[in-house]
């Protein structure tokens, strides 16, 4: 009797069957690492309602309709992102083994559902179950896909790339979400604002992704950054011919992943709760809900600016440069914080928040890739995802309880502005492994 053939390990590997054909991939009038940029860079604006900097504008809509304090909902913030963020080696476990256009649709779904949910909660559980849902699938899950689909189709210029999304992910996203959802609540409410986000990471995000995101460019014959799959001079070899791909067992055996993680996750936890409490540092600072939405325009400029400059540098300047660059802004950041003087100091911090936002994210964004390789890339950063967003769930907690014990921020800011000095200095002496 025949016995059919299994698909297994007697099957031989994808790469010896030939590349795939796709009309919307090999029939691109321009390199289709720049589709993938933009529809990367469209998924990561719609991280938003996700985000710390839209959450931040809902928080007195909160505290007022809910009837609770400021620092009962930063607890439950800082408690939803920490266990958010324990889903996020699965996701990345699922973009290696599934690819990143099956799973963005379906988190876009999932999320967006997680936003209609928000708009009607009645209690603090349910908004501490709704802060689960967005934080892990917005800021955690459907940004870690986008910035993994990204770095798949660059290498050489991965740097200029994620410099560009960057400039987008600033403008659109950070400088124009805060406003945009002050907008809503004031013509709409906040309940109903949060229906039309979640309706429109269904109806327009999930089909998105669905239909322009797909995975590595050699599974398409193609090679990252455009280069040609045949060459004759060693200036024009393949970019993953020259790759050190580590898996993530070999990468956290490292100095420099421990190092990195780190300082990023310092960076995420005090940015975060800066963030976070926002409006009310610039409300102690005296000025208006207005005026401390207006801040936001600022730090996405600098944002956009700083993103692009160095991301464009990343590729000449060691990125442990950069991450200690983006702490030591973040100490600055931290000190002014509590002191304003007026409009004027308030753009000032803008413009220095800015600059720490727009260097961590060029060193967040290209660094697992630098440093280990494309190969399991889903694996590695959705570990240091997991690190990072848990970090970022000790930054608002302790901010608001301070402020509601001590009547000011200034004192928690201060001294917490102490922890990226340090670890400027430290991230300056880690490297890139060389795996032997």
């Amino acid at each position: 009797m025949m016995q059919s053939k299994k698909i297994g390990a007697d099957s031989p590997p994808k790469a010896l069957l030939g590349p795939n054909y796709s009309r919307v991939v090999n029939r691109s009038p321009v390199f289709y690492g720049w589709v993938i940029l933009v529809a990367g860079s469209i998924g990561m604006i719609m991280t938003s309602p996700g985000q710390t900097y839209a959450v931040s504008i809902f928080i007195d809509s909160f505290i007022a309709d809910l009837g609770i304090s400021r620092s009962v909902v930063s607890t439950l913030y800082s408690m939803g992102t920490l266990v958010g963020s324990f889903a996020l080696p699965f996701v990345g476990r699922q973009i290696d083994h599934r690819g990143g256009r099956m799973i963005v649709a379906i988190i876009s779904v999932l999320f967006g559902i997680a936003c209609i949910y928000m708009g009607i909660i009645q209690n603090a559980l349910m908004l501490g179950l709704g802060f689960i849902a967005i934080r892990m699938l917005g800021q955690g899950s459907l940004g870690l896909v986008c910035t993994n689909v990204i770095n798949q189709w660059w290498v050489r210029r991965r740097g200029m790339a994620m410099g560009i999304s960057g400039v987008l992910m600033s403008l659109l996203a950070l400088g124009g979400f805060p406003n945009l959802i002050y907008w809503l609540i004031s013509q709409y409410g906040w309940r109903v604002s949060y229906g039309l986000l979640g309706m429109t990471l269904i109806l327009f995000m999930a089909p998105l992704g669905y239909l322009f995101f797909r995975d590595r460019p050699e599974e398409y014959g193609l090679q990252p950054d455009g280069a040609k799959t045949t060459t004759t001079t060693n200036e024009n070899i393949s970019p993953s011919t020259i790759e050190e791909n580590w898996t993530l067992a070999e990468a956290i055996r490292t100095r420099s992943f421990w190092i990195v993680s780190l300082g990023l996750g310092v960076i995420s936890m005090l940015g975060t709760g800066l963030f976070f409490h926002m409006v009310s540092i610039l409300n102690d600072g005296g000025l208006t809900a207005a005026e401390a939405a207006s801040v936001f325009v600022p730090i996405a400029v600098t944002t956009a600016v700083v993103n692009l400059g160095s991301g464009i540098l990343i590729d000449r300047v060691r990125i442990r440069v950069i991450l200690a660059a983006a702490l030591l802004t973040l100490a600055i950041s931290l000190w002014m914080a509590p002191r304003f003087q007026g409009l004027e100091w308030a753009f000032l911090y803008g413009i220095v928040l800015g600059s720490m936002s727009g260097l961590q994210r060029t060193a967040s964004t290209v660094v697992w890739a630098a440093y280990f390789g494309r190969r399991h890339l889903g694996s590695i950063t959705g570990l240091s995802s997991t690190i990072l967003v848990a970090a970022s769930a000790l930054g608002p907690m302790p901010f608001g309880i301070a402020r509601d014990v001590l009547g000011s921020y200034t004192v928690v800011l201060t001294v917490c502005a102490i922890a990226p000095l340090i670890l400027a200095g430290a991230s300056l002496l880690t490297g890139r492994p060389n795996k032997r």
